[in-house]
């Protein structure tokens, strides 16, 4: 996962050995199979290829620098320079990256939350890069800081590794050959790329590390939920609602996802354990009502808010079955033999 920091003639280098990358890209895809890629990850990696055949603006309009988004004020900038690459190569290495990381995270948040969850990060990656380069022209007073205009996908990219090792803990990465923990190999990944490619923008690279551990370890994940929740209770007027849910579904509107699946991992629903019932069947009866949040949360922390939703349905049925206080015989006989039975 590459972010190029663009320095000298972007177009020059777009057009060297032009097929090579897309037809490696290609190769992997099938290679995969389409139907195992997950719809959301599947979506941004056509979105990359789509804008570096067919790109909104010429390269040098698209990347990002100090210079062009905060001096001059052209902040489109923060949306064009994730989705642009600088050659067929960089374009590759990226979204081999994207296809690893994609399928892995979106099927443990959901398309709803990994789609999401790819916003924020392209869009925080871009504003604290623009940070950071603000930052070193200040300390070392040398304006190429905010000269330095970056272009590409791996800031967002490093950010998901990230999140994507925080969510799948220990093992190892081999870099270079040699066994680096999960945890650090971010870290050591941002240092070797740009001591083996020094066109690469290390401090582009270094904002993604940065956003996903405010994710994963700051408010970052908090905030999300937070602005879910309040689009999600005030816009829908009567409607269904949308609901997020980290084991790997998410859905709108339907009481008990069924088990789809990409490849050999399906999406199971595992908050009430209940059977599936087809949505667009109005003759089974309806599924408990759903905890509204579970996205991001730990297996641990979804367990207690299912057991904690599901006592308070029971409390609510018992509550159901004795409030009457005339009840009519067959009531009376119904009592008797769960009497017995119990």
């Amino acid at each position: 996962m590459i972010l190029h920091a663009l320095q000298t003639d972007p177009m020059r280098n777009r057009h060297r050995g032009s097929n090579l990358g897309l037809l490696l890209l290609a190769s992997q895809v099938f290679q995969l199979g389409i139907d195992n890629i997950p719809p959301v990850t599947l979506a941004t990696l056509g979105l990359n290829v789509y804008l570096f055949l067919f790109p909104a603006k010429p390269l040098l309009q698209t990347c990002l620098s100090v210079r062009e988004a905060y001096w001059y004020g052209d902040w489109a900038r923060l949306l064009l320079s994730p989705f642009h690459h600088a050659d067929d190569m960089h374009l590759y290495f990226n979204m081999a990256s994207l296809l690893w990381k994609g399928i892995k995270l979106e099927r443990k948040l959901g398309g709803a939350w990994f789609a999401y969850l790819l916003s924020v990060f392209s869009l925080l990656t871009g504003l604290i890069y623009l940070l950071l380069e603000t930052g070193l022209t200040r300390m070392t007073e040398d304006s190429s800081y905010s000269l330095q205009c970056a272009v590409g996908f791996s800031g967002v990219l490093f950010g998901l590794k990230v999140v994507n090792n925080h969510y799948h803990p220990g093992g190892a990465t081999y870099i270079m050959g040699l066994p680096i923990a999960n945890r650090y190999s971010c870290w050591v990944e941002l240092v070797l790329i740009h001591v083996m490619n020094p066109g690469t923008s290390f401090v582009g690279h270094l904002a993604g590390i940065l956003v996903g551990l405010l994710y994963t370890k700051g408010p970052l994940k908090r905030l999300m939920k937070t602005c879910a929740g309040f689009v999600t209770s005030n816009g829908h007027h009567g409607g269904q609602q949308t609901y997020y849910n980290s084991s790997g579904y998410s859905g709108y509107g339907m009481p008990n996802p069924p088990n789809t699946h990409y490849g050999q991992q399906s999406f199971n629903h595992r908050q009430y354990g209940a059977p599936y019932r087809d949505p667009y069947d109005t003759h089974m009866p309806s599924a408990p009502p759903q905890h509204p949040y579970t996205a991001g949360l730990s297996d641990e922390e979804q367990y207690q808010a299912a057991v904690r939703a599901s006592l308070s349905d029971r409390g609510d049925q018992s509550r159901c079955t004795y409030s009457h206080s005339n009840p009519t015989p067959e009531e009376i006989r119904w009592r008797r033999l769960q009497r017995f039975t119990s």
